[in-house]
């Protein structure tokens, strides 16, 4: 018998740890129970109240609804943050979406700008060649600047327009800011151009307020030398040098530079000037070949071939002379 009884005791103490254990797993889900009992209560107790006057209810009615208050914001605060977390995320959907189609926007608006922009700065260069063509009475042809040769002792330029396109050996080569140089050899596509830096450049010109003379050389660098007679010569910085129109190799009145500096005169019989020239060598990209040649260059270049046929044959004298 002793024997027995401690077997049941032994089964007893197992049933009691399975009940607390069960208890303390239900404990969260019979609070809520609790609690939503409570908000029946409440509930019940308000539909009931609403026949009866305020001032009838008692104390119960309110201290179930002082619990409720908690207990029905607590229940619905899942549901609140799930609802609003969610809107904000599509809102964030939607900024993102506004974003990516605001910034292409931005680009195309900023393409269209460059467009424009560049197609004002392009028609103010054509406006100002087709005022050039008129002064000088010469057709234009425009090319682009596909190489530079920078080196100390040539400078010059490759252009894609040869022989085919009209473009001989000797004809100016301008700008509507001014002189670039001279077309010094061609191909049938291509041609090469002089600039005026170069060293072997020298082209006679003139002062534009005083008309003193002198030849504007090259010296391979960025400022060009203008070498004039001191006696009786006026020349000031500031002062705007175009061609003469003498030698035959430029028409009269294209614009070669700005005297920037005077030296002084000394003991020589030439006074020399520093000009800064008319045209940005270092950005040059669009030039035009005046369809011209003068009968000096005329004459040098008659026997090497590219001289113009009969048909294209341009005037020789001097154009706007």
């Amino acid at each position: 018998m002793p024997f027995r009884a401690g077997v049941a005791k032994s089964d007893v103490a197992p049933a009691e740890f399975l009940m607390r254990e069960l208890l303390e797993r239900l404990r969260v889900p019979l609070l809520l129970v609790l609690l939503a009992t409570l908000s029946l209560i409440v509930l019940a107790s308000d539909r009931r109240a609403m026949a009866r006057r305020a001032d009838e209810r008692g104390l119960l009615p309110g201290i179930l609804i002082e619990l409720a208050v908690p207990v029905q914001k607590a229940l619905s605060l899942p549901a609140e943050l799930a609802r609003t977390g969610w809107g904000r995320y599509v809102a964030l959907l939607d900024v993102r979406s506004d974003n990516e189609r605001l910034r292409a926007r931005i680009a195309e608006l900023q393409e269209e700008n460059l467009q424009y922009r560049e197609a004002l700065v392009e028609s103010g260069r054509l406006q100002r060649i087709a005022e050039m063509r008129t002064d000088f009475e010469a057709p234009m042809r425009p090319a682009q600047v596909v190489g530079q040769d920078v080196s100390p002792w040539f400078r010059s330029v490759l252009v894609d327009r040869g022989a085919g396109d009209g473009v001989r050996s000797g004809m100016p080569v301008v700008t509507e800011a001014g002189v670039v140089g001279l077309v010094t050899a061609t191909s049938p596509h291509a041609g090469r151009a002089m600039l005026l830096l170069d060293a072997q450049s020298a082209v006679d010109a003139l002062v534009q307020r005083s008309r003193a003379r002198g030849i504007v050389r090259g010296d391979g660098t960025d400022r060009l030398s203008f070498e004039f007679f001191v006696r009786g010569d006026d020349v000031q910085v500031g002062d705007i040098v175009i061609t003469s129109g003498f030698g035959g190799v430029y028409p009269k009145g294209l614009r070669i530079g700005e005297v920037v500096e005077v030296e002084p005169p000394g003991e020589r019989l030439l006074q020399r000037a520093v000009l800064r020239p008319a045209v940005d060598f270092g950005r040059l990209e669009q030039i035009f070949v005046m369809l011209w040649r003068g009968p000096t260059l005329d004459l040098l270049y008659e026997g090497f071939g590219d001289a113009p046929e009969r048909a294209d044959a341009q005037p020789q004298g001097a154009p706007g002379s």
